[in-house]
This record gives C-alpha cells, structure tokens and sequence, in this order.
C-alpha cells in the first residue's frame, strides 16, 4: 500500500466508526425514549421499570463516552 491508499483507508475507517457511534446514539434514544413511554403508561413505576430505565441510561452515558476522538479530513489526499 501506498501512503495514499493508507491515508484513505484512515480515513474510511474514522467515518465508520464516527457513523457506527451515531447510530448507537440515536438507538439508545429510541431505546430510553421506548422504555419510557411503557414504563409511564400504566401510571406507576415498579422498582423493576426503574431499574430498567437507570440501566438504560446507565449505558446510554457510557456509550457517549466511547465517542471516537480523533477523525481524518481528505485534505491531505491528492487525487
């Protein structure tokens, strides 16, 4: 591989993972948001439900943590 195909295929790879992270978040929001909703509908909260939705959200935040922090730009790929 050239450094170009290598600065590509970084490239690639960090819009993969940026686009994979997105679509995590927005599950986890359909997720909460669906848990929610059930949860709240009936009129009450049993201690099951609460630790349903604290579990959720629980893994919702480490999720937005697992974020990826460094991404490529195609300003330095000469075609």
């Amino acid at each position: 591989m050239n450094n170009q195909q290598t600065a590509e295929l970084s490239v690639f790879v960090a819009k993969l993972k940026d686009g994979i992270w997105i679509l995590g978040v927005a599950s986890w929001l359909f997720g909460i948001t669906h848990r929610s909703i059930a949860s709240f509908s009936d009129g009450y909260l049993s201690a099951i439900e609460i630790m349903q939705l604290f579990t959720a959200s629980f893994f919702f935040i480490g999720w937005l943590y697992l974020k990826p922090a460094t991404s490529f730009s195609n300003e330095g790929i000469n075609d």
